[in-house]
């Protein structure tokens, strides 16, 4: 079954045509990764699903929803929560307090309440901080729970952000390039959680990559993008054999890499 379906994605900005005719099928419970090289379009669609971006044409569903119909704040109440490419933190404020900020979704007590910590409000403060405390075992981070995370090394500054998402209890994550800038050893903690988020939290997760290695091995489909258009799309092991994705991607990332 999908959970998330593009049709005809189409978006331009100025004389820049970002996406062309662009569709996509993500199943649910599988790990899919966005590929392909910088400027290809890569980011325009998880901007285009959170409603960040408005396409010039086509669709998306999620779970038979129409997204381009929501509000961005109706986005996480859906199901859908997102990382950032580059670490969107509140620098100044701890672990803790960053993660229970990714439960907002979830509160519905009034004002009233809220205001004077009562009732209902009471009730949802301590379901949210039981769930902060679950995301903070999971990724391992119980050492720098009251933390300020802007005094973090960058490896756990990202799994914060990744808690963050988690909190809400999504039904889809979106991972914008979650071991950009990482060294090996953070790079393969890091696939570990995401491949014990899809396992053990049933969760379906979207996510761009560059560090090829990790897609091949963690990924259930991959689609690969080059200058906006869709030009590859499968298992990793089938992607990695096509002769024009090897020409537009992978063979020039092996000359960087043998350049390096």
């Amino acid at each position: 079954m999908a959970i998330l379906e593009g049709k005809g994605l189409s978006i331009n900005f100025g004389g820049l045509q970002a996406l062309h005719d662009v569709g996509f099928k993500v199943k649910e419970g599988e790990i899919y990764a966005i590929i392909g090289p910088n400027g290809a379009g890569k980011t325009t669609i998880f901007n285009c699903i959170s409603r960040i971006y408005r396409p010039d044409a086509g669709s998306i569903e999620f779970l038979g929803q129409e997204l381009l119909t929501k509000k961005i704040s109706g986005i996480s109440k859906l199901g859908i929560a997102r990382t950032f490419q580059n670490i969107a933190l509140f620098r100044h404020m701890t672990v803790l307090e960053n993660l229970l900020l990714g439960c907002h979704s979830k509160l519905r007590s009034d004002v009233l309440s809220a205001g004077i910590f009562y009732g209902r409000a009471v009730k949802e403060e301590l379901t949210i901080r039981k769930k902060a405390e679950e995301i903070i075992d999971f990724l391992e981070i119980e050492h720098t729970r009251k933390s300020v995370v802007s005094l973090l090394p960058y490896g756990i500054q990202k799994r914060v952000e990744l808690g963050r998402a988690l909190v809400s209890e999504p039904k889809m994550l979106l991972l914008d390039e979650p071991m950009a800038g990482m060294n090996v050893e953070e790079t393969e903690d890091m696939a570990r959680f995401i491949l014990d988020i899809q396992e053990e939290m049933g969760v379906t997760v979207l996510m761009i990559e560059h560090d090829m290695g990790v897609v091949m091995d963690i990924s259930d489909q991959v689609c690969v993008l080059d200058f906006g258009k869709k030009i590859g799309e499968g298992k990793p092991e089938d992607v990695q054999q096509d002769p024009l994705v090897i020409k537009a991607y992978l063979g020039e990332m092996a000359k960087d890499e043998g350049e390096g």
